[in-house]
């Protein structure tokens, strides 16, 4: 299966840098928008058999545009939301951005068991992510667009994909509306083959491989 990790558009809390994470969180900017728009054209080359969207109203109001183009219902999952921020909620300060950032790779390195504080684990994260992924899988598309989080594609890609490890991931924060493009299947391995337009690995990049790039980035992928 050929999966596409598509964060979402610009809001509010991405231009003040906040950790806003709880639902449904944010409208989009007028900028948000304008990039929500311009994913068909971004995409025009994928043929998308199927198309989700988190429980969080940014993704669902990026993926729209994505919809009206093909045709697809938006399959909206509480599995593929941005990872909880717990007790650091709204917070834009750099202690709070450094332990919710630490946290999420300290699960992609593979300590699942440490808790955010106030909120989810890493187990608990990577299982709800897993579950839409394998749904989408049994969908028999050949082609998956998922309408994310920043935070949550870079936390899984690094703990899932055979060829992109923690400091690659936490090097490389996601623009909005930014996609990571991978390859596999649930049981036997994925690989990124595309990050935000970036070729990963042998694989030439394919055209439609890179979402347009939003001018302001959170940080935290929130």
């Amino acid at each position: 299966m050929r999966l596409l990790l598509i964060r979402h558009g610009q809001t509010p809390s991405n231009l003040k840098h906040l950790l806003d994470t709880a639902a449904p969180g944010p409208a989009l900017t007028p900028l948000g928008q304008e990039q929500a728009a311009a994913l068909p054209t971004a995409l025009a080359a994928e043929e998308i058999g199927a198309l989700y969207a988190s429980t969080l109203l940014r993704t669902q109001l990026t993926a729209e545009p994505l919809a009206a183009r093909t045709g697809l219902e938006v399959r909206v999952r509480d599995g593929i939301r941005e990872l909880s921020a717990g007790d650091l909620e709204m917070r834009g300060d750099e202690q709070a951005v450094e332990t919710y950032l630490t946290t999420v790779f300290a699960w992609s390195a593979g300590d699942t068991g440490l808790r955010m504080p106030g909120g989810e684990n890493g187990v608990e994260a990577l299982r709800r992510f897993d579950a839409v992924v394998e749904e989408a899988a049994g969908t028999g598309a050949r082609t998956v667009a998922m309408v994310s989080h920043g935070a949550a594609i870079r936390m899984w890609t690094a703990a899932r994909a055979e060829n992109i490890d923690v400091d690659f991931a936490s090097r490389h924060a996601l623009r909005n509306t930014g996609v990571v493009i991978l390859s596999g299947a649930p049981g036997e391995g994925w690989r990124v083959h595309t990050w935000a337009g970036r070729s990963v690995g042998p694989a030439a990049a394919t055209p439609g491989e890179s979402g347009p790039a939003g001018e302001a980035v959170d940080g935290v992928g929130a």
